[in-house]
């Protein structure tokens, strides 16, 4: 086959978007001089979205030369920018300045208003967002879209818009933040922006509405990212994102098993794409997975992974350090991070977990304060799940403070929300504090009814430890005023477990053990372990399968 053949050959598999054949048919035109700069810009966004970053930043690089040397200042600039954008994400932000920076040099030089003014408003841009400058980058973001507008270029408009929409969103207008990604998703949908423009629009829509507590978009567009995905053969870029997403509607929609599955696959294309930061999060939530199941030594493990990566996956370790019996390094943890998180969207992730360890660390004036400041950013917001979630955060609260009639409509109101957004483990959690309420009113009946609901679902998830605490409520007369957590210690000890074996099975720490075994001793009226186990075996405390 002749270099003109294998030239249209490897045009047409890029048209195509068949981006493993298009970045091996380019790679030999490429390794025989026979490429111009614009088939190595081809090169360079087949190796990119192949998960090829070395080969993209050295195909970008010889095409800037070749602009250069052409005396092509628009071309070349064009180049520079990719090189920015690309290096800025992954990892080499310095470098990427340095290459904004000669683009700029280069677009200094050329006198007319041209459409590449706006692609380097682009790294501007991020740059601010990484320092925190929300204004500026704003300011940017707006640029870049007139600059899309002016010269007819839907890369450019579905970048500013959307980027446009996520800091008014981080301002707190969460309506007008979501219509504007809703209009950049327009422009993806004509099919007129290119690939790794669309990509970061659709990951940026998707996260936007994660972070806001809108599942139902995230949910839509995490449908139409897969489908693009899938539409492309051979694509690694972006495909991590779109795992972490589906991994996150499958968690809501209780299908665990599968979220920990996409997300252990999101950390694998992660590290493949050399997007090693991002790994992390997909990590962290395979954690909060864990954690919900009561696999508490993976959820750590998770966990610790991820901030190997760099990230911090709270507030999920709070909520561990809790389940766990670590009261003050989850309120200490909570309080730091309710210090730190100053925008209402990150706020709105943090709020939640943050008043429910409140709540169990005894804290309850700063919970109420959390809650009502839920309340506001929630009614701001207008996301059907963050209403759950403030409902869900005033009954528990008004439950913790003995207003029992106050938490019952909260709480029902929860209950409904959740099962419509079809989050079978939220909607439970919330039954079992309905019951609770429910209990403590005299309502008993309707108070089992919620139980055996909520038991049922829990087994049917998985979820372990609240299936332990529902069926200690459905069974609540145990000996001695025991609560069902001092009930499982005292039947370890029963069949001669120590305090450290103990410690290890239940995902306890030593010094919580014997705290419940001192609580267990004065209850119970003994003094030894011996006479413990005697009233274990007693009572019929140990069963069958513990001896």
């Amino acid at each position: 086959m002749g270099v003109v053949e294998d030239l249209l050959q490897a045009r047409d598999a890029y048209e195509r978007r068949e981006w493993l054949q298009a970045y091996d048919a380019l790679s030999r035109l490429g390794d025989d001089g026979s490429a111009d700069g614009a088939d190595l810009v081809k090169l360079a966004t087949a190796a990119y979205l192949t998960g090829r970053k070395n080969d993209c930043v050295q195909a970008l690089q010889r095409a800037y030369q070749l602009h250069v040397d052409a005396g092509d200042a628009l071309a070349a600039i064009r180049c520079a920018f990719w090189l920015a954008t690309v290096l800025a994400t992954t990892g080499e932000p310095a470098i990427g300045g340095g290459w904004a920076a000669r683009g700029q040099r280069l677009l200094d030089d050329v006198p007319d208003d041209v459409v590449e003014r706006g692609y380097l408003r682009i790294p501007v841009m991020f740059q601010h967002i990484a320092a925190g400058e929300f204004g500026a980058a704003q300011e940017h973001a707006i640029e870049v879209a007139d600059y899309g507008r002016r010269f007819g270029d839907p890369d450019l408009l579905a970048m500013g818009i959307s980027a446009q929409g996520r800091f008014a969103m981080y301002s707190g207008r969460v309506p007008e933040g979501l219509a504007l990604m809703d209009e950049a998703m327009v422009y993806i949908a004509t099919g007129r922006v290119s690939p790794i423009f669309a990509g970061q629009v659709y990951c940026a829509m998707i996260e936007g509405c994660q972070e806001v507590s809108d599942f139902g978009r995230a949910a839509e567009w995490t449908v139409a990212l897969t489908t693009w995905c899938d539409g492309q053969p051979g694509l690694i870029s972006f495909t991590g994102q779109c795992a972490v997403h589906r991994g996150q509607i499958m968690r809501l929609r209780g299908a665990f098993d599968a979220a920990l599955e996409e997300f252990a696959r999101a950390v694998q294309r992660y590290v493949a794409a050399d997007t090693l930061a991002a790994a992390g999060l997909a990590l962290a939530e395979r954690g909060d997975v864990f954690r919900v199941r009561g696999e508490y030594a993976a959820a750590d493990a998770a966990y610790n992974e991820a901030l190997g990566y760099g990230h911090e996956p709270q507030p999920g370790l709070a909520l561990l350090w809790l389940a766990l019996g670590r009261e003050g390094a989850a309120v200490a943890a909570i309080k730091r991070l309710l210090a730190e998180v100053r925008d209402p969207v990150h706020r709105s992730q943090l709020l939640p977990a943050a008043i429910e360890i409140l709540i169990a660390g005894g804290e309850t004036d700063l919970a109420a304060e959390a809650s009502k400041e839920l309340s506001e950013i929630a009614a701001g917001f207008g996301c059907v799940a963050l209403r759950a979630m403030t409902n869900a955060a005033a009954g528990h609260l008004a439950l913790a403070r003995g207003d029992h009639a106050d938490a019952t409509p909260q709480l029902r109101r929860a209950c409904r929300l959740w099962n419509e957004l079809a989050a079978p483990y939220e909607a439970a959690r919330c039954a079992v504090l309905l019951a609770r309420a429910l209990r403590a009113l005299g309502d008993e009946d309707s108070a089992i009814v919620e139980l055996r609901s909520a038991k049922q679902t829990f087994a049917a998830l998985g979820a372990a430890p609240d299936a332990r605490d529902v069926a200690a409520l459905l069974d609540p007369c145990l000996p001695g005023g025991l609560s069902s957590r001092e009930a499982e210690v005292l039947r370890l000890v029963a069949v001669g477990k120590t305090n450290p074996d103990i410690a290890a099975t239940l995902f306890l720490s030593e010094k919580t053990v014997a705290r419940h075994l001192s609580n267990i001793f004065t209850k119970i009226g003994v003094t030894s372990r011996t006479a413990a186990a005697a009233f274990a075996f007693e009572h019929r405390l140990v069963h069958p399968a513990d001896r």
